[in-house]
């Protein structure tokens, strides 16, 4: 009966799984629908949110990131809204704040109106425009799933995530997030530009009269049973075996052998947390339900390079944080 029971158990987990599979598969194709040529750049982001956690896209203007983070609150059936930092921007413009209210018999009492923050998928344009105090407010957020005003705890929406953007050029003027802010996003994602067809299918789809529309895929309920599922899906020997030592080559010290005298300092265990869930994730979106080593490799180096800096020395030979990543990764894979 216990065996009866067990398998009975397996079969409910298989069927979950082909479930919600399914249902991430058919939100990739959703957003891929509206976002031509950057089909690496829409798993990256999906796997992120599936692993429930927070994600930094970097690239120029005009490569589309906003309008992804917009199609993917649609297909992901999340409430998006957007915040475009600016050096002004205080803490209070993101949180919320209270205002003094009077009622009818007179009494005064304070009211808390809600900020931006409180969406399910809030983009933060250009997160390094504005100030350490205010970016700190976001961070601490994203970490709490909560925000304190006057003393008085609101919580955030469920599932709540973020999507930031970084502009690499025009840094006079901007606050480069810190490194233990930085850990906080599960992945840096690099937007690069199109490749010519997908520039063409642009042009053509962007500039007609009739331009395509995101269609829902997945309600807030489902992406939160896919976060739920990742977390139960197994993980093999081999595979955290590659986490562990990929995460701790990336270290100083003698783990890293030769390539670690390039690095001045690495990702701590919270890398190896993001690696974890990122390759159940990124299994689960190709119908597998085991993550392998091959996607260790394929994730190392966006959940790895925000997590780690190369010695004055190194930079100075004109070594790199993705061709250090590679190295480490060819002692694996």
């Amino acid at each position: 009966m216990a065996v009866e029971g067990l398998e009975k158990f397996e079969d409910m987990v298989v069927r979950a799984a082909e479930t919600t599979s399914a249902h991430a598969r058919a939100a990739r194709a959703a957003i891929g629908a509206v976002i031509f040529g950057q089909e690496r750049v829409v798993e990256r982001a999906l796997i992120t949110i599936l692993s429930g956690g927070h994600g930094l896209l970097i690239g120029v203007p005009g490569l589309a990131k906003t309008k992804l983070v917009e199609t993917m609150g649609i297909a992901l059936g999340l409430n998006a809204r957007r915040i475009q930092f600016t050096p002004d921007l205080m803490p209070s413009d993101i949180l919320g704040s209270e205002v003094l209210e009077e009622t009818p018999g007179g009494k005064r009492n304070f009211r808390f109106l809600p900020g931006p923050i409180f969406a399910q998928l809030l983009m933060a344009d250009e997160i390094n425009r504005a100030s350490p105090r205010t970016q700190s407010a976001l961070l601490q957020a994203m970490q709490e799933h909560h925000v304190t005003v006057a003393g008085a705890r609101h919580d955030l929406p469920a599932p709540f995530h973020v999507l930031a953007t970084q502009n690499p050029l025009e840094q006079e003027g901007t606050y480069p997030l810190p490194e233990a802010q930085l850990d906080r996003f599960l992945m840096e994602i690099d937007v690069d530009y199109p490749d010519r067809e997908a520039e063409r299918k642009i042009l053509f789809d962007t500039t007609g009269a009739e331009e395509t529309k995101a269609k829902a895929a997945m309600s807030a309920e489902d992406l939160q049973a896919a976060q739920r599922l990742v977390r139960r899906l197994p993980v093999g020997e081999s595979v955290v075996e590659a986490i562990l030592a990929l995460v701790r080559s990336a270290r100083p010290g003698p783990e890293g052998g030769e390539t670690a005298k390039a690095i001045a300092w690495g990702p701590g265990p919270r890398a190896s947390q993001a690696l974890m869930l990122a390759v159940r994730a990124r299994a689960l979106l190709d119908g597998r339900y085991a993550p392998s080593v091959d996607d260790v490799l394929e994730l190392a180096e966006p959940v790895l390079k925000h997590r780690m800096a190369l010695t004055f020395a190194a930079r100075a030979d004109g070594e790199t944080i993705p061709a250090v990543i590679g190295k480490l990764k060819s002692r694996i894979g």
